[in-house]
Parts: structure tokens; sequence; C-alpha cells
């Protein structure tokens, strides 16, 4: 599992400078219904829409978006695993979905019902504070948790159970606070309803202006913008946070139309001028691209971890 995960790592830094050549021949057989598993007008919602308003301007392809939400996106996986695998019927999830949400809900069905596509993006998901809580190191925040419990954030179970284990780990116990949405978490700590939370990537503009601060990064990796800040591991605990936004489809998927879908789409947000390279870049750091038999890989490994998560947090 870990030199799955360390592979995935390492091809964050890849971009789609040789996606022109894969599978050059192939088009969709008609108009491609893009499922999006993401609240309309978000920014995830955002992301698929410029990428599918690139793909029409670049290759003359149609898109046809649908939002399919709810169930932190196993209800798109439920919806697309039965359409048909031939390109025409694509959706963008997060890996979580494939992973631990898919473990959760025992529906059924693992990963390998599905094609992994390609990724797009990272998410930057810190542990985060306010300034004025005068936490300037993750080491001031748990001094203060070990005098009383402190409020932490969370906007998924996967997330609970990190957090569960982050304060087992460190001796000292969260009262764990479950919202809806990274940006729920931002403004519950914010306005101080929380002590701390993870964000993954909306504290960006805050800890820039010196309003919020990374605490921690809840990457296998250090954050970009606060590469100082420790990881989990660094602070006892063997899960993390890393996760990606994520095109999938039926599985089976013709392996010319799953890498013609991936190139085409790595080749739109990395390249200069296309308005998804620019919302990707601006809101995370740049394009992340794991397409293919890796990105099958990715999943598969995903799912494995989480069901070590899920009793590991048992315990």
């Amino acid at each position: 599992m870990k030199s799955i995960l360390k592979a995935a790592i390492a091809a964050i830094g890849l971009t789609a400078m040789t996606t022109g050549a894969m599978a050059a021949d192939w088009t969709p057989p008609g108009p491609i219904k893009l499922m999006i598993a993401f609240r309309a007008g978000g920014g995830a919602d955002t992301q698929a829409r410029l990428i599918a308003e690139d793909l029409e301007a670049k290759l003359g392809w149609k898109f046809i978006p649908e939002q399919v939400t709810g169930k932190g996106g196993m209800n798109l996986a439920m919806a697309i695993k039965d359409q048909p695998n031939d390109g025409s019927v694509i959706g963008m999830v997060v890996t979580e979905t494939l992973g631990y949400n898919m473990m959760v809900a025992n529906a059924g069905v693992t990963p390998d019902d599905f094609t992994a596509i390609t990724t797009t993006a990272g998410f930057q998901m810190g542990i985060v504070s306010t300034a004025e809580k005068g936490w300037t190191s993750f080491a001031d925040m748990i001094a203060d948790a070990k005098k009383s419990p402190l409020r932490f954030g969370v906007m998924s179970p996967k997330l609970a159970d990190i957090a569960y284990l982050l304060g087992e780990a460190q001796g000292v116990d969260f009262n764990i606070v479950s919202v809806k949405g990274g940006k729920a978490v931002m403004n519950g700590v914010t306005a101080g309803d929380m002590d701390l939370g993870f964000m993954a990537g909306i504290q960006g503009k805050g800890v820039a202006a010196g309003d919020l601060v990374n605490l921690a990064s809840a990457l296998s990796v250090p954050l970009k913008q606060t590469p100082e800040a420790p990881t989990l591991a660094d602070l006892g605990v063997e899960f993390s946070a890393d996760g990606y936004f994520l095109f999938i489809g039926p599985g089976g998927m013709p392996t010319e139309a799953r890498d013609a879908l991936a190139a085409a789409i790595g080749e739109a947000i990395s390249t200069d001028g296309m308005k998804s390279n620019g919302m990707i870049t601006k809101a995370f750091g740049g394009p992340a691209l794991i397409a293919g038999d890796d990105a099958q890989a990715l999943v598969s490994g995903d799912y494995a971890a989480a069901g070590a998560l899920l009793e590991a947090a048992s315990q």
C-alpha cells in the first residue's frame, strides 16, 4: 500500500507533456454526459464545467453536465456504474468517494467496478486555526488542548476518524464537530464556534493575510504554503487526508477511450490560457495528474487504507 501511495505522490509533479500522443484517434461516440458530485456553483462544480468548456472549444466534443450529489459522491458512483462504458458517460468525484466513502457505504461495489480516468488537482488539506488564538505552532495548540478540550471541525467521517486518532496520539480529547463542507469549517473557526479544523485549500488567503494559521499538514507531504508545518506522520498518525479530484467512468471502459479522455483533460488543465488551468492553478496550486493504471492503483490503495483507518479508529 505504501508503495502505491509513494508512486501517487511522486506523480503529483507530472504534467500532460506526453498526452498528445495518447489514443489520439479516439473520439466520443456522441455527447458526453458529465456527472458532477458537487453542488452547483461551488469550486469543484466550476472546475468540472470549465474543463468541459475547454474541451468543447479545443476538440469540439459536446458535454452535458448533470448534478448527482449526495453521500460523499456515492450517489454518483451508484448512478454511473451501470451506464455505457464507451466514454459517453463520465463523472467527477474525489478519491475519497472510491476509498473511505465506498468502504463505509458497503454498497456491494469496490473501485474495481469503476474506471479511474485521471485526477486533476490535489487538496492542500491543513489543520487550521485563527491567528487570534495565539498558536504559532501545533505544539502551542496541544498545550492548550491538554488544559481543556478543544472543538475540532471536520467535514467528513474520514476526517473525524483522523481527528480522533490525532488526539489519541497526542494524549488529548478533541470535541469533534461535524459540518458540511470546508467552507462551513472555515466559517466556524473564524466565528469562534470551533477552535481549529480541517480546511482543504480554502484557508490559503487567510494564511497569506496572517488571519489564519496552518498548524499542521493533513497530507502525507508538507503543505506548499507552509512547508514547515508538521505532517500527520510527524505527529504520530500513520494515516493522511491525501485526496484528489478524480474523473471516473463505468467499469471496463476500453483503454483507448480512458486514455484519450485522460489525455484531453490533462492537456487542458496543464495549458496556460485555458480557463480550467487558470482556475486550478489559482485554487489548488496547479494540476496534479495521475492517470490510467496509476489512477486505478491509487483508488485501490485508498480503499485498502480506508479499511485500516476504520479498524484503527474503532479500537
